[in-house]
């Protein structure tokens, strides 16, 4: 993790133009590293959350860390990103920049609900988006999905080939690229998409029927629980640290943009990481603590059925945000780890 002085140098540029940021889903895991950074960076930020999956325990963690006076630059607004006069009152007063994270994720929910996903990911964003339009928000940044590429046998991913959905969740993400699409066309909004790629990191809720898989294996193991894989493990994805994600949003909120030009840019680490290999690095990530978790390292998982709607391969192509924004990937797999292990130690043991 960065020191705080080197971070303060990464973006001093953020520092010194002081702006109003606008993060939706400030309560969410993503969401809530973003507004924690922004502050550190002496921004005034508003942040929208109707705790659909997001805590209030995060923003309380937020304000700890970053101390009484900056978090007095924080205002936040209990609200649905479905509302118009809830984002209409998110967007006043001269927002600069929108930070737009609010979704209901996951492959298996949407299957379950396309309806709801539709619900909140399209037409959460959509009106959004028209508020912001109307607003005269100069900057919109909001997170797409590494799910639209579907199954593509084409490896790495990148931005120019063909997107095949293959859930409800995916096609949400790609109705939402549309629409950003004819929005910067309609009405010259600046606009950057940025489609994640398995994001990972402290605060991400480890509890749920939905739960991603490195939360929960980690809270699983702590617990000495059985751990079951999907598939035979070779699997792979492009694990992506939660602090890439912060560095990548502040960059294409920040970046010079033409004017009333869209952008989709994958947002990862460049790499590829099988479910056998993230089993490996998290156990022996816990043996080397000692202790209680000495015997973890000696357990094996359990294979069972490949899930629905699951893609075989991720792997990002990350130079169109190199070249668009500047983005380097700063923390790999190892590094995030250790980092994440440590926290939900911390949190849960």
């Amino acid at each position: 993790m960065y020191t705080d002085s080197e971070f303060q140098d990464r973006f001093k540029h953020v520092r010194d133009n002081p702006r109003k940021w606008l993060v939706t889903g400030c309560a969410g895991f993503i969401g809530s590293h973003l507004v924690e950074a922004l502050l550190k960076l002496d921004q005034s930020v508003i942040g929208l959350d109707n705790f659909a999956t997001g805590s209030r325990e995060n923003l309380e963690s937020v304000r700890a860390i970053v101390g009484p006076e900056r978090a007095a630059r924080f205002r936040f607004i209990e609200g649905d990103i479905r509302s118009r006069e809830d984002c209409e009152q998110a967007c006043k007063n001269g927002v600069d920049v929108v930070l737009h994270q609010a979704a209901l994720g996951s492959v298996p929910r949407s299957i379950k609900d396309p309806v709801m996903s539709n619900d909140v990911n399209v037409g959460g964003t959509v009106n959004l988006l028209h508020v912001a339009q109307a607003a005269g928000v100069k900057r919109f940044v909001y997170a797409s999905s590494s799910s639209v590429y579907g199954e593509n046998p084409e490896l790495p991913r990148r931005e120019n080939q063909r997107c095949e959905p293959l859930s409800p969740y995916a096609a949400s993400k790609m109705a939402d690229e549309l629409y950003a699409r004819a929005f910067a066309n309609c009405y010259g909004m600046t606009i950057a998409g940025l489609r994640y790629f398995n994001v990972f990191g402290p605060r991400q809720n480890p509890e749920g029927a939905y739960a991603a898989v490195i939360p929960v294996w980690v809270r699983s193991m702590i617990r000495g629980e059985t751990i079951y894989i999907n598939g035979d493990g070779e699997t792979s994805r492009d694990f992506c640290f939660v602090h890439n994600v912060v560095e990548a949003n502040l960059l294409a909120g920040s970046a010079e943009l033409v004017p009333g030009s869209n952008h989709i840019m994958n947002i990862a680490c460049g790499d590829r990481t099988t479910l056998n290999q993230l089993y490996r690095y998290i156990a022996d990530g816990l043996a080397s603590l000692g202790g209680k978790f000495e015997a973890v390292g000696d357990r094996q998982p359990e294979y069972r059925d490949f899930r629905a709607g699951d893609v075989r391969h991720s792997h990002a192509d990350i130079a169109v945000a190199r070249k668009t924004i500047g983005y380097e990937m700063r923390f790999d797999v190892r590094q995030g780890l250790n980092q994440s292990i440590d926290w939900y130690v911390r949190h849960l043991s």
